[in-house]
């Protein structure tokens, strides 16, 4: 039996669908505090998360990444502005610039994050060891991280994802490169409106989206995160020694995945078979070479002394040389395996 979620569930009366994110978060057009937009989001979620199990499992779960897509938009100033620009707002918000947005400092004194000894010992802190203020709270761990990353995010202009609310995208995780993930932590959470949505404690570098720019022909946006929560799920996604995957679409919209080895492993091997000789080939590399030396010399000794009963002067060292190229070239050239 089919249910209206939107109205059963969110008591939303409007029978235009689809619903724009407003009038799934139940606000008028247009909310611009993400403190609120986040703490609507939370409430809804709460709520829609009772119906996740019995008949209603996958409208549940799909109603669930309708709310957190909402989320991550509006509270993206630039995403945000964009979305209110298609929707016919004429004037962005003020939120939707850097002057306009609180900086992370005001918002830990206007929200009474930590208090004044504990936000002083931070500024400290971050000065004498250069750390960014919000990383400095961190370390102190007087504060609770979420809140501190929830301030992070609203002072860069990014959103704030929990990633037990918005679990990792299992189609785009195996399609990144493990070493890339680990080494700048981040995970991808979703595909919105174009972008990927990426979850970091901090936004991203621009070699770094480049990157997955080029591998998923679609732009990237970084959305907050704790750094447990992202440490939790590379341990999960991306273990050590793991390789990325290819994912395969077949022709029904299945899809399955093959291990692609990285770049780095693949030179990295070829580097090692280059360098790396077995026993057999070092003794005959070095036999050839002493061989070719000593030939080399007595070459270069006969040539020297036709040349001077010729009257064309004196070589010396002529066959020493001589027998040095020559060993050289037998250095490089003898072969790399040879049959025990």
């Amino acid at each position: 039996m089919a249910i209206d979620v939107y109205k059963e569930w969110l008591k939303i009366e409007a029978t235009n669908r689809p619903l724009n994110y407003y009038q799934l978060l139940k606000f008028n057009r247009f909310e611009d505090d993400p403190a609120v937009i986040r703490q609507r989001y939370r409430e809804l979620n709460a709520y829609v998360r009772k119906f996740a199990t019995g008949d209603f499992i996958e409208e549940s779960q799909a109603l669930l990444n309708e709310l957190a897509k909402a989320m991550l938009c509006l509270t993206d100033a630039e995403r945000k502005a964009e979305y209110d620009f298609s929707l016919g707002r004429k004037q962005a918000a003020a939120e939707t610039s850097s002057s306009g947005r609180r900086t992370f400092e005001g918002i830990v004194v206007e929200e009474k994050l930590a208090t004044p000894e504990q936000l002083k010992k931070a500024k400290n802190l971050s000065d004498a060891i250069g750390l960014p203020l919000h990383q400095a709270l961190l370390q102190q761990k007087t504060v609770e991280p979420e809140r501190i990353m929830m301030a992070y995010a609203e002072s860069e202009g990014l959103p704030f994802v929990n990633l037990d609310d918005v679990p990792v995208d299992e189609y785009y995780a195996p399609q990144i490169e493990p070493a890339t993930a680990r080494q700048h932590s981040f995970v991808p959470v979703m595909a919105d409106m174009g972008k990927l949505i990426l979850a970091s404690p901090e936004p991203l570098s621009l070699d770094v989206e480049d990157e997955l720019r080029m591998l998923f022909d679609m732009p990237t946006r970084c959305a907050i995160c704790a750094p447990q929560q992202v440490n939790a799920a590379i341990e999960k996604y991306y273990p050590r020694g793991a390789v990325r995957q290819v994912v395969e679409r077949a022709a029904d919209g299945s899809t399955s995945t093959k291990e692609a080895a990285p770049k780095a492993a693949k030179k990295q091997k070829a580097a090692k078979e280059t360098v790396e000789l077995s026993s057999a080939a070092k003794k005959n590399r070095l036999k050839l070479t002493i061989v070719c030396f000593n030939f080399g010399v007595m070459l270069g000794a006969v040539g020297s002394t036709l040349a001077m009963k010729a009257g064309m002067g004196k070589a010396v060292g002529v066959g020493v040389a001589v027998g040095a190229i020559a060993a050289a070239i037998a250095w490089f050239c003898a072969p790399k395996e040879v049959d025990e």
